[in-house]
Formats: C-alpha cells, structure tokens, sequence
C-alpha cells in the first residue's frame, strides 16, 4: 500500500484527548488539517455514506484503521482497498465545498473509541460550506433574521 504506517500519530492522540475532554477542539482541527488521511476509493469515487442528511467522507489515520473499517463492511481479511491520501485541509476547504449538499468528515470510523466528526460548520469548513452560515455565533440568523 506504501503510505507509512503511523503517520496520522498525532492526530489520533489530539483525538482522545478531546473524546476525553481534556483536550482543545481548535488543535484537533487544526491537526487535522496538516494530517495527510487515507480516503477509501469506490469506483475511483471517494467512499461516503449519508447520515442525518449529511453525506459523511471516509478518513482514516493509517492502514489498520483503514483494515477495521473494511472488516466491518465485509472485506476478506487481507483485501486490499484502493485509497487516496490527502491532507485535511483538502478535504474540508476543497472536496467538501464541491460536494452536493451538506458534508464532513467521518475520521476512523471503525473505532468505537477513537472515532471522530467534523462535521459541516464555520470554523472546520469554509463558510459557503458551513449548514450553519446563516446563523450568528448566539444562534440567531444573520441577514434578515428577527430582531
């Protein structure tokens, strides 16, 4: 497969600590963005699955994460996926943008306990992006909203 195992190392580790909430969501995304992730590829397509209306990207932080996941949809031990890898930041300020519809990122799926969304809002995904863009940070829509 060629891609270094390990290498989403960090990543993994800002992740529990914020699935333990000892840790710092901002460091998390930010981490996320300068971690290069393994995409799974269907078709040539990159894997999604909709949840909740939202069309959630595959990500994985290394082959074995990739591995367990595959397990669970019914890959043979041992069956190769064919992936991408790619940087954070070009998934959430490039593929998710030209998604159609709302989208995210569904990290390590496969790890009850060390899963992980970043999901489609300002601050993890451009703007234009974002489900909630319209709204001001107390929860009140921007532009025309009531006052």
């Amino acid at each position: 497969m060629g891609v270094e195992r390990g290498y989403g190392v960090e990543l993994v580790g800002e992740i529990a600590a914020v699935r333990a909430g000892r840790g710092n969501p901002r460091a998390m995304v930010g981490e996320f963005r300068r971690t290069a992730v393994l995409v799974p590829l269907m078709d040539g397509l990159l894997l999604t699955a909709v949840h909740g209306g939202i069309r959630w990207i595959h990500a994985f932080t290394d082959e074995a994460a990739l591995a367990r996941f595959a397990r669970l949809k019914g890959a043979a031990p041992g069956e190769e996926w064919e992936y991408a890898a790619l940087l954070g930041a070009r998934l959430l300020d490039v593929v998710v943008p030209s998604m159609d519809g709302p989208a995210g990122v569904a990290v390590n799926a496969a790890d009850e306990d060390g899963s992980m969304l970043f999901p489609p809002v300002r601050g993890i995904v451009p703007d234009a992006a974002a489900v909630d863009a319209d709204m001001e940070i107390g929860g009140t829509e921007r532009d025309g909203g009531a006052r």
